[in-house]
């Protein structure tokens, strides 16, 4: 397999498409936003960017599901394993793609993802306690390293449920085909990252960002789910409620990218650390240049 990270608006996409379409592979979308339809414009879903030579090449795991669905680290790792099953008994090259760092991760080092059902009868319990007292429940159940677990009510709740699952011993152990991944990151100098953000975020304004995120709310999709979803939706939400200015959505959207684009590469140089192997490109080399080092690369490990 190949998988081609990076930071945000940084091109992997077409980059991804065209080293699939140079070996006889498929992309595999690694973006926790782009599995929803009607998120089109705010999530970069450039449609464009599979078509190679004129000739459309597949991708897998774009538009799954519906605006306001629950999507997750675990679903999306039960999701790939399924598409790489089975583009692997059709000899067709996985290539994923994508800058949700999470995922990526839990595929290549085969995270056991535990997926914990919920169990309304337990959280109408919990609901009725407050922060303290559920922090000594959860208390009981392990040592508080993790103090995020405490930093909501919702968090706990989820925390108690997830440990009280473990403790009644029904987690199953996972298991996973073994992936040999060439692993592609592509970056920009920190100058030409913060260009490229910020024309692209002007770019998809003139695309109709904020007419999408409209026809999302007369779909039926709320103010408080968009917000939950992040960047450009969080801020388009707080603008078409009257929140924000256009020029303040503009200007604290385009920061928030900015401060995105840190984390994520600051997520995957934590992903070095831990022992994934990550081959750095320089995002302003030209184009064809990147395909054709990739390549070099990809035949170097076969």
């Amino acid at each position: 397999m190949i998988t081609i990270l990076g930071h945000t608006a940084g091109g992997k996409t077409a980059l991804a498409a065209h080293v699939a379409h140079q070996l006889g592979g498929e992309v595999v979308s690694a973006d926790s936003r782009q599995v929803y339809r009607g998120m089109t414009i705010g999530t970069g879903k450039d449609y464009e960017d599979y078509i190679v030579e004129g000739q459309k090449v597949p991708y897998h795991l774009v538009d799954i599901l519906d605006a306001g669905e629950a999507y997750n680290v675990h679903a999306f790792q039960k999701d790939f394993f399924s598409v790489y099953g089975k583009l692997k008994a059709r000899g067709v090259l996985p290539v994923l793609c994508g800058g949700t760092g999470m995922y990526i991760e839990s595929v290549l080092r085969q995270y056991d993802m535990i997926h914990v059902p919920v169990d309304e009868s337990r959280r109408r319990e919990l609901d009725a306690l407050d922060l303290e007292e559920l922090a000594a429940i959860l208390g009981r159940y392990r040592q508080m390293h993790n103090t995020t677990d405490t930093l909501s009510k919702k968090r706990a709740i989820r925390a108690i449920e997830i440990a009280e699952y473990e403790q009644r011993g029904q987690r199953r152990q996972l298991t996973f085909p073994a992936i040999r991944s060439l692993n592609i990151g592509i970056r920009y100098e920190r100058d030409i990252r913060r260009s490229r953000i910020t024309e692209r975020l002007k770019q998809r304004l003139n695309e109709g960002m904020v007419g999408e995120a409209e026809a999302l709310l007369k779909a039926g999709v709320d103010h408080d789910t968009l917000e939950y979803y992040g960047l450009e939706y969080k801020y388009l939400s707080q603008y078409l409620r009257g929140v924000l200015s256009h020029d303040e959505m503009f200007s604290g959207l385009n920061s928030a990218i900015h401060r995105f684009a840190k984390r994520q590469m600051t997520y995957f140089r934590g992903m070095e650390r831990r022992g994934v192997k990550i081959h750095w490109i320089d995002g302003s080399l030209p184009f064809m240049e990147k395909v054709e080092k990739i390549g070099v690369l990809y035949d170097s490990t076969t």
